[in-house]
């Protein structure tokens, strides 16, 4: 089993938590779903690839931002 991160935009509620949860665990009923509601952090250990895990974020309505800028960039 592998840790995926994900930075999601739209959760804003406990609600949002739950169904952040169900889509994952549609998927991997083992999987094992950290959220962090105010920075929209995603913490999912599961056996399912990381597309797949995406994918159930997306159609639950809570698809993964995804940053233009490398960290390199950052520095």
């Amino acid at each position: 089993m592998d840790t995926q991160h994900f930075t999601v935009q739209g959760m804003t509620c406990g609600h949002c938590e739950g169904a952040v949860r169900q889509a994952i665990r549609r998927l991997d009923a083992q999987a094992e779903v950290q959220i962090e509601r105010s920075s929209g952090r995603v913490s999912v250990r599961s056996a399912s690839s990381r597309p797949a895990l995406a994918a159930a974020l997306t159609e639950a309505g809570y698809p993964e931002l995804v940053s233009n800028a490398s960290d390199a960039d950052a520095a």
